[in-house]
């Protein structure tokens, strides 16, 4: 029902809340929620041996930002490439770019957003209803950009339900301080009419949002980078020109989005069918003083005056998008349900330099569909099989053009194909599955080409002990084909400051590993631990070489054995109630290791630290109060050229209004983060040592559903 679609755009809040588990209704009856990213067999989370999770109702309310990375960042085990408010893409267990999909309604983004961290993701959070979390490979179902887990917004733009009453729908606006941001949101779906066995569902949605350049703690360099940069100049012992340092504000940090959709659906008994178009226009500023204006050194060389530009790189993203979605329920030869998924997008952005100059367009059209084949169930062995096939097809035609286009033009063909299958007996769960896909890279101007076959099989077990106990373990073995920006980049990229070198000679990325999940549950308390080891070969990783060309320092790919290790725990309790306020408690913590088979340093860059965060919430009809503590340590185990990055504790609150008991659906919410404007910084952004999150920010907003 649209009930559940809660619009929200967090104006301009890039230091997210971090509630790490939702407090609604079904708190503890959270094991019962399906996810269908994780199978198309659509099992709930307690029947997973993966770890996977759901976000949606408050729990979503409460997170949403300007970007999914910024969206997600303080769930358990996922960190973010933080790059201003407008870019920010998840990382899973330390893994990060071409490695995580993120899928919109179970169909990629079809952007750039992989292609750099200053790149934004084309999904907009406004629009979500719930979002989907499956960490640990699910190269299986989605191809080899899935290696490292997958990050699915289900939006309902395209209706598999008719409304309840003929009509819903909700509305929101919000406004924050650290940045003077405003946004506004709302969608509805209504039934248009009978068609044959079934009704017409139309569907509509619209956001906006605005902010200004946003308030940070203190200096926007760290300490440690403005230590270093003295002592460089000390060295040097020359007279340099004294720079006056960014304080209090990010400068170039400024935002603002609009879009919307309209969809189709026809939905009837046994299944649905729709279509829908989606427009997104975004601008936003490119923050840490990119901007570098290419023959600045040269001028000075030969003497020649140069007047500097102010501000820096903003980028201007316009993504245009069509899907198709259906399911039917029948029986059909071996089969007794059929989904499919077709994806249509034109994207564009183009990196602006100060002087109002395009520098580079980036230019993405793409084509993604997959079709899932779900068995009829058979007897056999004692319990009962189910299974699946599906085909998966993803077509891209990527250009860079301008000075600064470091990726040439490349068209890329995939072509994969799936099968999985599931016994069942008693408390016990045998999974196992396979993937054969074909990928192929080809340079437009020389006809240069890679052509990658992998194959990946997976298998686990999972056993039900007592209805409050299961435990699983799953182990896999899968091969990556390069990315086209790991095979060819080969050119200065001025919004991150790098000159980007690939490797055209690149082989596939082989992942062996296991990961083992407990998790128990009762009526008042839950606990869930997560446990991953995963051993790379040829892992292909970006590093720092200390070198520079024009100007810039040289970032190569490189490929070398590597290893990833680490765990996810999660608990919440129902811990007592005072008046007419129910008290619940959560705690998650996670960690990640990662290590590079090389002489030297084996440090791999940008890992995110030991996190955790812990919250604590007291419910009632009439009102709701949170205060929760996130943590994150100090990450000192750095790559050569990478600084380390100081930890940091957050205290947030949270007051949520409902007026009207009986219209739940209507509330005013008052949030405070960052309460004690703490310097926060995350290692596992470029951008770390530039510039910080957002400092303390109050944010109020109404939300209202029909």
């Amino acid at each position: 029902m649209y009930r559940n679609f809660y619009l929200s755009g967090a104006a301009a809040l890039a230091l997210v809340p971090v509630c790490a588990n939702a407090q609604d209704e079904e708190r503890f009856d959270g094991d019962d929620e399906i996810i269908v990213t994780a199978s198309p067999l659509e099992r709930s989370i307690e029947e997973t041996i993966i770890g996977t999770s759901v976000l949606k109702d408050e729990d979503l309310q409460r997170r949403i930002a300007n970007s999914i990375g910024e969206t997600l960042r303080r769930e358990p085990g996922i960190s973010s490439t933080f790059f201003g408010q407008g870019a920010s893409r998840p990382i899973i267990r330390g893994l990060g770019g071409d490695r995580i999909r993120v899928l919109d309604a179970g169909i990629g983004s079809i952007d750039a957003s992989a292609t750099s961290p200053d790149h934004a993701v084309a999904v907009e959070p406004a629009t979500a209803e719930r979002i989907e979390i499956v960490r640990g490979t699910s190269m299986l179902l989605y191809g080899s950009s899935a290696a490292g887990g997958v990050v699915n917004v289900f939006n309902g733009r395209i209706p598999e339900e008719r409304p309840e009453g003929g009509v819903d729908g909700a509305l929101r606006i919000g406004r924050s301080t650290v940045d003077n941001g405003v946004e506004a949101s709302g969608g509805f779906d209504v039934e248009l009419g009978q068609f044959g066995d079934g009704a017409i569902v139309f569907h509509g949605d619209g956001f906006y949002r605005d902010a200004d350049d946003y308030d940070i703690p203190g200096f926007a360099e760290s300490a440690r980078l403005r230590a270093l940069e003295e002592a460089e100049e000390e060295e040097e012992d020359e007279d340099h020109e004294e720079e006056e340092e960014v304080f209090g504000t990010a400068e170039n940090s400024a935002f603002k989005t609009k879009g919307g959709s309209a969809g189709l659906s026809w939905v009837f008994d046994n299944g649905f069918f729709g279509i829908s178009g989606t427009a997104i226009d975004t601008d936003y500023g490119v923050p840490g003083g990119h901007g570098h204006e290419e023959g600045e050194e040269e001028e000075e060389e030969e003497g020649e005056e140069h007047e500097e530009e102010e501000g820096g790189v903003t980028i201007n993203l316009r993504q245009r998008r069509l899907d198709l979605n259906g399911e039917i329920e029948s029986d059909f030869a071996l089969f007794q349900k059929a989904k499919i998924r077709i994806g249509y997008a034109d994207y564009e952005h183009a990196e602006i330099e100060p002087s109002g100059e395009v520098g580079t367009l980036f230019t993405n059209e793409g084509w993604e569909g997959r079709l899932e084949l779900i068995d009829k169930p058979m007897d056999a062995f004692g319990g009962q099989i189910n299974g699946a096939v599906g085909f998966q097809f993803r077509l891209r035609d990527f250009s860079a053009v301008g000075e600064e286009a470091f990726v040439p033009p490349t068209n890329s063909d995939q072509y994969g194909v799936f099968a999985l299958k599931e016994l069942t007996n008693g408390p016990w769960r045998f999974e196992i599955g396979g993937r054969y896909e074909h990928t192929s890279h080809t340079v437009e101007e020389t006809g240069f080409s890679r052509d990658f076959d992998g194959f990946s099989v997976s298998g686990g077990v999972g056993f039900k002990a007592t209805e409050e106990l299961f435990f699983g373990v799953n182990g896999f073995r899968t091969e990556r084909a390069p990315s086209t920006e790991e095979l060819f980049s080969n050119g200065p990229h001025l919004a991150t400051d790098q000159f980007e070198v690939g490797d055209p000679t690149l082989d596939e990325e082989v992942g062996r590993g296991v990961e083992a999940t407990a998790r128990y549950s009762t009526d008042r308390f839950a606990l869930s631990i997560n446990g991953f080891y995963t051993s790379y070969k040829d892992f292909i990783y970006e590093i720092e070489t200390g070198e520079e060309e024009d100007g810039l320092p040289v970032f190569q790919f490189l490929a070398a054995d590597a290893t990833f290790r680490g765990f996810e725990a999660q608990a919440e309790a129902e811990l007592f109630r005072f008046g007419s306020f129910d008290v619940h408690g959560d705690a998650s913590l996670d960690y990640v290791r990662a290590t590079v088979d090389v002489t030297g340093n084996e440090n791999l860059p940008r890992i995110p630290p030991l996190s955790g965060l812990v919250g604590l919430e007291a419910r009632s009809e009439v009102v709701d109060l949170r205060l929760e503590l996130e943590y994150a340590a100090e990450q000192e185990d750095t790559a050569d050229f990478e600084l380390p990055t100081d930890g940091y504790e957050v205290l947030n609150a949270f007051v949520t209004l409902r007026p009207f008991p009986t219209a739940r659906g209507l509330s005013l919410q008052v949030a405070g983060y960052n309460l004690t404007d703490e310097e926060v910084r995350l290692h596992t952004s470029f951008l770390k040592d530039l510039v910080p999150l957002p400092g303390r920010n109050f944010r109020v907003s109404l939300r209202g559903e029909f």
